[in-house]
């Protein structure tokens, strides 16, 4: 028996059992961590029920509360006692849960951790409304009254629900010229800035070259007025909008007495979630997914959408594809092509490994002192003097971001195209040179073809390591919130020097960064979600395309 162990050792099959026993608890591993982060994300878009409660606090008084339970967990008696509750020394264990309470402008926070032995009289009134605002949070109440030019026109009690129709009617008016509001602001008033700026910066090149004459100027003049027109009805036109959109107001009622006026202006969203049925629920879920991928974020990040971090993400993805894949090819063809195999070039080849393995931020700090300082700063007094003291490419950016990254994937893009080209076999190359082919024609139209798939598998380890970078971006181009996209329909329409959002920062500034950690966790889970999935599509774009190479080419392998 002994004797048959040794022979199946020797076959390797054991090896084989826990190469794959390995990999099977990773894959494992792997599925529910994004169990745990789609689960803990993808919840957060569900209107919560509302629920009001009586609660009595530690010196006896109660009060009405209504708010979404959050969490419910088992304490210690003595973490109780240490907070100031009495608690009978019987007792080892209590309930607790996390409330969310809303109505930040009234109560200062929006979460509160109450006893279970502290409520009572639990209910789930079906006309509580849940108000999502753009400014302190949601709003948990009942509607009372409704204002128009600060007069009341509607009144209802907090038991009764015949305002809700015309309440949901005026809220869509107020999001509708919203809409139109932030269309005029950030389309065509937008660009009429942009068009002042250009003007601006032209007259004071002109007087920097001195030629400023009175030809020159009076052209940029002339201009300048035709957009200072132009910009002043665009500004009446937004006043005219403004007054409509602010006249508005909801008078509403929270759980403890308390009176609040709210403005259409300000509302996101306002509906019942006690009263919906679960079709209603599935179209509120499919709206806040939406909004989540598709909207501008707000209240620090914390609320409303991701799609300026996604955007500025997958562009500057695309951005350092473009930088890194031809001078990675074009690096392993010439040391494994032209280069002669001596020290010189077994040296490069262990620095462009250790490079590989250099921590990232080391990467971030070269990129601010040599693109962002040197190149950048230089750059801003070679052609952009008349924007100077304001830095234009001296400043990190787009650019930046995009050129560190490629540096920091370049070791991989060369270590995998140096091993496609080594598995090429050398007949190919010599039958092309027989048949009266040069080097390079043979290298272009053979063997970098062939090497293709190699290339791609460079750039897809680069992309899935760019992607999730965040350390370095802190330094060279990221910031918290962008004004603009880097990408727009003013000339040269990308704009290289603006900074940008990135799915990796925006975890870390909602996760650690937050005014509300509580508000925010939600979302730190479902950006997270969102970045894997970004890193996928990508990935798996350019797992297609080098499909679409591998088949193409096969005949030339074999």
């Amino acid at each position: 028996m002994q004797v048959s162990l040794k022979k199946w050792v020797a076959t390797g099959s054991p090896w084989v059992w826990l190469n794959a026993g390995a990999v099977a608890i990773s894959v494992v591993l792997v599925l529910g961590l994004l169990g745990v982060i789609a689960t803990r994300g993808l919840v957060h878009f569900w209107p919560a029920s509302l629920q009001e409660y009586q609660y009595t606090d530690s010196s006896g008084a109660q009060m009405a509360v209504l708010g979404e339970r959050v969490q419910r967990e088992q304490v210690t008696a003595e973490q109780i006692r240490n907070s100031g509750i009495e608690v009978s020394d019987d007792v080892e264990f209590l309930a607790r849960q996390l409330i969310k309470v809303g109505n930040r402008d009234l109560y200062g926070s929006d979460f509160r951790w109450v006893l279970e032995r502290q409520l009572s009289d639990l209910t789930y009134p079906a006309n509580a409304v849940s108000i999502e605002r753009r400014e302190w949070g949601n709003f948990y109440g009942y509607i009372v009254g409704i204002k128009e030019n600060g007069q009341v026109v509607a009144e209802q009690t907090t038991a009764d629900n015949t305002l809700l129709d015309e309440v949901q009617q005026r809220t869509e008016r107020a999001i509708a010229i919203y809409k139109h509001i932030q269309s005029v602001e950030g389309g065509e008033i937008g660009a009429v800035n942009y068009e002042l700026e250009k003007l601006r910066l032209a007259e004071r090149k002109l007087q920097l070259d001195g030629r400023d004459t009175k030809e020159n100027l009076e052209q940029l003049q002339a201009e300048k007025t035709e957009l200072q027109a132009r910009y002043a009805h665009l500004e009446a036109e937004l006043m005219a909008m403004y007054t409509p959109f602010k006249r508005d107001s909801l008078l509403i009622v929270s759980a403890d007495g308390q009176q609040k006026e709210i403005n259409f202006s300000e509302i996101v969203r306002l509906y019942q979630p006690n009263s919906q049925n679960l079709w209603q629920k599935i179209q509120h879920y499919g709206m806040k997914l939406v909004e989540f991928v598709s909207d501008d974020p707000r209240e620090a990040n914390t609320e409303g959408g991701i799609f300026p971090a996604i955007f500025g993400t997958v562009l500057m993805v695309m951005i350092m594809s473009l930088i890194v894949t031809p001078f990675g090819v074009v690096a392993a063809v010439y040391l494994r092509e032209y280069a002669s195999q001596g020290f010189i070039t077994r040296t490069i080849r262990i620095a462009v490994n250790n490079l590989a393995g250099v921590p990232s931020i080391v990467y971030g700090v070269f990129g601010l002192g040599f693109f962002v300082y040197f190149i950048g700063g230089n750059l801003d007094q070679l052609f952009y003097q008349s924007a100077l003291p304001s830095p234009t490419f001296g400043t990190p950016g787009l650019m930046w971001a995009s050129l560190t990254l490629a540096l920091l994937t370049l070791p991989v893009v060369i270590v995998a195209t140096e091993e496609g080209l080594s598995r090429i076999p050398r007949s190919v190359r010599e039958g092309s040179l027989a048949l009266g082919a040069t080097k390079f024609e043979t290298l272009m139209r053979i063997v970098i073809p062939m090497a293709s798939p190699a290339m791609m598998t460079g750039v897809i380890l680069a992309v899935a390591r760019a992607a999730g970078e965040v350390a370095p971006l802190m330094l060279v181009g990221v910031v918290k919130l962008a004004p603009n996209l880097p990408l727009d329909m003013n000339a040269p329409f990308l704009h290289l020097e603006r900074k940008f959002m990135h799915l990796g920062f925006h975890i870390y500034d909602v996760g650690f960064q937050s005014p509300n950690v509580e508000a925010a966790r939600p979302l730190v889970y479902a950006t997270a979600l969102m970045l894997v999935v970004v890193i996928a599509v990508l990935n798996l774009t350019a797992i297609a395309i080098r499909n679409r190479l591998r088949e193409k080419y096969r005949a030339l392998d074999m």
